[in-house]
């Protein structure tokens, strides 16, 4: 039972904390990012496993997290408040070619994160062809042109 107590404490420590990361932590990822990962991962084993590194044990965690993880999604279906708290909402950050900063300060973006997604999505070079651009749930950002509803 301590494993599945522990479990529940790391699933629920490692969501706050990523959750307060922010989006852009997980949508695109680094190199620094992907290191902090695996340590963060070692951490969390050792914290998951205790003293206790058997088989038996490892499978009670890893059934653990993903009984959570299925829990939390099933409450995320039947609640939009606490699916709003968990995943946000999207975010304008562009309209009519300019920059909301304080929403673009709050997500840790800049003005070549946001040219870098309209290259990519529609090969637009400047600010002035961006009708709207998103801040996705997923963490992506999505891109309207100006000319286009």
């Amino acid at each position: 039972m301590d494993s599945v107590l522990r479990a529940a404490v790391i699933y629920l420590a490692l969501l706050i904390i990523f959750r307060i990361a922010g989006r852009r932590t997980l949508s695109e990822i680094t190199t620094f990012d992907f290191v902090l990962l695996l340590v963060i991962g070692e951490a969390t084993q050792q914290a998951l496993l205790g003293d206790d590194f058997s088989v038996t044990n490892a499978i009670v965690v890893i059934v653990s997290l993903v009984a959570m993880d299925i829990t939390l999604s099933l409450i995320k279906r039947r609640s939009p408040r606490v699916a709003k708290v968990m995943d946000g909402n999207p975010i304008i950050i562009v309209q009519d070619g300019e920059v909301l900063r304080r929403r673009a300060d709050k997500a840790r973006l800049d003005e070549s994160d946001i040219l870098e997604a309209a290259r990519n999505s529609h090969g637009l070079t400047s600010l002035d062809q961006i009708k709207f651009a998103i801040l996705e749930k997923n963490g992506r950002i999505s891109i309207i042109p100006a000319g286009e509803s």
